[in-house]
């Protein structure tokens, strides 16, 4: 009997999943995702972390074109994440989100927006605008 011989050409390839488009960097379990959820179901490709340093790692991992990222994080907070992101890939989009607010004279969205993030939402977060600001971030970046 002749050795069985496999059409290669003829195998279907599976095809590799699109590199994220998005990096979201958050904390809050719930939060993250339900933006993951959101974002997937408008066919967005999506990566997550649950911290800054997570995050920062990702980043430079996959170079997302568009990262969402919360300010106040255990073991690496936003603020630091956005400036070392802001260094290493100075086109990159940056969403800052918070539900901290304001504490003491500190506004840690106003922080964020100066020190690199290119738009700035308070939570919870309006899902509508948040989508919206992505598609014309995603545009650009294309």
């Amino acid at each position: 009997m002749p050795p069985v011989q496999a059409n290669l050409a003829a195998a279907p390839v599976a095809a590799e999943p699109a590199p994220p488009a998005v990096l979201v960097i958050d904390d809050n379990l719930g939060v993250l995702r339900s933006i993951e959820c959101v974002l997937e179901t408008y066919g967005i490709p999506v990566a997550t972390a649950q911290n800054g340093v997570e995050g920062l790692a990702l980043f430079r991992r996959l170079s997302p074109a568009v990262v969402i990222t919360d300010i106040v994080m255990p073991y690496q907070d936003g603020i630091s994440a956005i400036m070392a992101m802001r260094r290493e890939q100075p086109g990159v989009k940056i969403v800052a989100i918070s539900g901290a607010g304001q504490v003491g004279n500190s506004d840690f969205l106003s922080v964020a927006r100066q020190l690199g993030a290119d738009t700035a939402m308070p939570k919870p977060l309006d899902i509508n605008q948040l989508v919206m600001i992505l598609r014309r971030y995603l545009m650009q970046a294309r």
